[in-house]
């Protein structure tokens, strides 16, 4: 063996590996090509652990116009228009770089979409993060929430939705998910793949440095007490830079002189030459010589694997090479001949001439192992899956219970995030954000595309196939209510280490989960990521897949957001609570504990709410559309009234079936059913409403009406929850800022403004 065991080590390369390496390219590598497959081997590009369980996922459908194996996947909208869309997850550089992590995030989702064609017109992101009470969670969300804002405010392009959770799984590990979608032609979509012999290889945006580094490889470890040491692993982004190569690429993909074109993201030029050359079944050849380089003396190795931001690799059909740099030159950026298109398969490195690595493309990125992970049930699972026993004698009172699950953190506004992103940048914005699911207008057409993010760490945790399925109906549910019709889906999978077999058992468990999902509702899965070994000194996070659900509304006019518009509707409930407290938001905000079954879900009733939904869209008896998630019916019915202007709501519904003992009220009012959505109704078409959701086989009810300055709900005809309206939109406009209100700085660094009294 040419390297020794900490060498192998160090570049994440098993000795089996190792052997396979030598047997495909047919003789020890030279450290360079080492490093080549230590980034492309890596769990973050080759999918090893998760390949196999992957390819059972839907991915096909009347509108897929793009599935999985691109920069990104894409559907059709009509007019020969697609939506290009696509989730990535920067959870490692965040914790270690909070700033920059979460920065570099948005960068590299932003590129995957323009690297297609498309022009990128809205981001949202899915954030996890430790017990908000602590300082190091504060500094990280203040870190995490300026780089997005001030990457995706500095492109241009606006970030307009998404979801954050907080648990002590993610203290030491957070979670970062930016989702990004554009809009291209069908006929201009361009694909990461090189061909033509001789075409020249060209490099295209900002310098290479010595930044991000076998990010690659990081990224496919477990955190320890040393990942500080990891800081140079972690990309620096320049947003201004992003935004002169997102125009210069667009320019030039309007022309047909670009053959294909790759972004330099993960495993950096390794990764860009190596897919291309793969992709289009051939070879690449480069001289190291000719990159752009802002630092001296970088070596080979450090300028194939820096993970150097704002950087592309394009492939130009040979003749057309003075034509392509005019267009960079115009927008001040390198564009910088630095190879050619070869008949031979091979990867081939050069410097200054003198060849200094060469091997099979498809070795780096199609033959690399794929592991069947032995998976097994976690040996607690009985005792996860048990409903604690709940003394009656110290069961809040509904009201005291509902004031509480306001102010927690998961639920409260945020309000203070997203203030700090600029929403409406573009024009496109319908839906301002926070009312429900995001909402872009698409310029030209009558048409929208709504998206809405979501997951539930919790019942992953208890179980990981229901958790996914309730994730994917929840998402589609979402958009659903703003009055589009699912079309589309994409994933980002955080997991822990797929080495333990409990591991590999939720993840397993949750890829089937959401093809069952996606299939019973039509949503094939265009792309995704795999983010897994989130965990620190063994301790993972809660099996985390987040689900990203993209829907079309043919009239944006019929667009719906979660607030009750003005008193005097009438208040209806679509869909029936089982009184289900599983996994809920109440049981592990007042009990303490996550603990029971997620909620059942029927995959047939849900298709058929959402279908109604849509269906209704362009009747517009439906005023507003909120569904009932964390916290169940009396949070997304406060929620309702939160940002309405003072509309409050009287309600009376029954006892939730199944529902008992000394905490039934609380499981009717908390739990968390699926497949339920609140509505207000005009009140002269509420009686046509309810018989055509009888027609559809949708259970809806009439249960009362908006208007005063109070929420009340009562309970087979008892009173159970009466607060005043401005006191519950206090508790949850505060709940979540009164932790971390303070000026963010660059790296998250400095003391939070708005710690209460008792926990400084």
């Amino acid at each position: 063996m040419a390297f020794d065991s900490a060498t192998l080590q160090r570049h994440g390369v098993t000795p089996d590996e190792y052997a396979r390496i030598v047997e495909l390219v047919g003789r020890d590598p030279n450290l360079l090509e080492l490093g080549l497959f230590s980034v492309m081997w890596s769990e973050h590009c080759s999918y090893k652990s998760s390949r196999v369980h992957l390819k059972t996922l839907p991915t096909e459908g009347a509108r897929v116009v793009q599935g999985p194996g691109e920069n990104a996947g894409a559907v059709d909208i009509g007019d020969g228009l697609a939506a290009v869309f696509k989730i990535e997850s920067h959870n490692h550089p965040s914790f270690i770089e909070p700033y920059q992590g979460a920065a570099t995030g948005v960068g590299g989702i932003i590129r995957d979409i323009f690297t297609m064609g498309a022009r990128p017109i809205a981001l949202l992101d899915s954030l996890r993060f430790g017990p908000v009470e602590d300082r190091a969670t504060q500094r990280i969300v203040a870190g995490v929430v300026s780089g997005i804002g001030g990457y995706g405010n500095s492109i241009g392009i606006p970030t307009i939705g998404g979801e954050v959770m907080f648990d002590e799984s993610y203290g030491g590990n957070p979670l970062v998910n930016v989702f990004c979608l554009g809009l291209a032609r069908h006929d201009a979509i361009i694909k990461g793949e090189a061909s033509g012999v001789g075409n020249p290889v060209y490099y295209v945006g900002a310098k290479t440095g010595r930044d991000g580094i076998h990010g690659a490889t990081m990224a496919s470890a477990e955190f320890d007490d040393k990942s500080a040491e990891k800081r140079p692993a972690v990309q620096v982004g320049d947003p201004f830079m992003e935004k002169l190569l997102l125009e210069a690429c667009l320019e030039v993909m309007q022309t047909d002189a670009c053959v294909g074109v790759q972004d330099m993201g993960a495993a950096g030029l390794t990764c860009a030459t190596s897919e291309t050359g793969s992709r289009g079944g051939v070879g690449v050849e480069i001289d190291v010589q000719y990159v752009p380089q802002r630092e001296t003396g970088m070596t080979p190795y450090e300028i194939m694997l820096s993970e150097s931001q704002e950087r592309m690799l394009l492939i130009v059909k040979k003749g057309r090479e003075a034509e392509v740099e005019q267009i960079f030159e115009k927008w001040d950026l390198h564009a910088v001949r630095i190879g050619e298109v070869t008949a031979d398969n091979m990867l081939r490195i050069r410097d200054h001439g003198t060849l200094v690595a060469e091997v099979p493309n498809r070795a780096l990125t199609d033959e690399g192992p794929v592991y069947r992970r032995p998976f097994s049930p976690p040996a607690d699972l009985a005792d996860r899956q048990r409903m604690p026993a709940v003394d009656a004698a110290t069961v809040p009172a509904a009201t005291d219970a509902l004031m509480r699950l306001l102010s927690t953190p998961g639920i409260a506004s945020k309000r203070w995030i997203y203030r700090q992103f600029d929403h409406m940048v573009r024009t496109n914005t319908i839906v301002p954000t926070g009312l429900g699911a995001a909402v872009v207008r698409v310029k030209g057409t009558n048409r929208a595309l709504a998206m809405s993010l979501d997951g539930n760490g919790r019942y992953c945790q208890l179980d990981p196939r229901q958790g996914a399925r309730l994730a994917v109906a929840e998402a589609a549910r979402n958009v659903a209510c703003a009055g589009a019709e699912p079309i589309g889906a994409t994933n980002c999978l955080n997991f822990g280490n797929p080495e333990r077999p409990e591991i590999m058992w939720q993840f397993a468990e949750a890829v089937a989960g959401i093809g069952d999902a996606c299939r019973a509702l039509g949503t094939p899965i265009t792309g995704g990521n795999v983010s897994l070994y989130n965990e620190t000194d063994g301790r993972p996070i809660l099996p985390t897949p987040v689900i990203g659900v993209v829907g079309l509304m043919e009239d944006a006019a019929g667009v719906r957001t979660r607030v009750f518009p003005e008193a005097g509707l009438d208040i209806v409930v679509l869909g029936e609570n089982f009184g289900e407290l599983g996994g809920s938001e109440y049981l592990k905000t007042i009990v303490g504990v996550i603990a029971g079954r997620p909620p059942a879900l029927d995959l047939e009733r849900e298709r058929a709410l959402q279908k109604f939904l849509v269906s209704e869209t362009g009747i517009k008896a439906i005023r507003s559309a909120h569904d009932c998630s964390d916290g169940g019916f009396a949070v997304a019915l406060a929620e309702c009234c939160c940002d309405s202007a003072g509309v409050g709501a009287d309600v009376g519904i029954p006892s939730a079936t199944g529902a008992g003992g000394g905490d039934r009220d609380n499981a009717t009012l908390f739990g968390e059913s699926a497949t339920r959505v609140i509505l207000s109704v005009n009140p002269d078409a509420t009686d046509a409403f309810l018989e055509r959701a009888r027609a559809a086989g949708v259970t809806a009810a009439r249960i009362g009406r908006t208007g005063g300055a109070h929420i009340r709900i009562a309970i087979d005809g008892r009173a159970s929850v009466e607060c005043r309206l401005s006191e519950a939109e206090d508790r949850w406009a505060t709940g979540f800022s009164q932790w971390v209100e303070r000026k963010p700085d660059r790296d998250g660094a400095g003391e939070p403004a708005g710690i209460p009294e008792g926990n400084q």
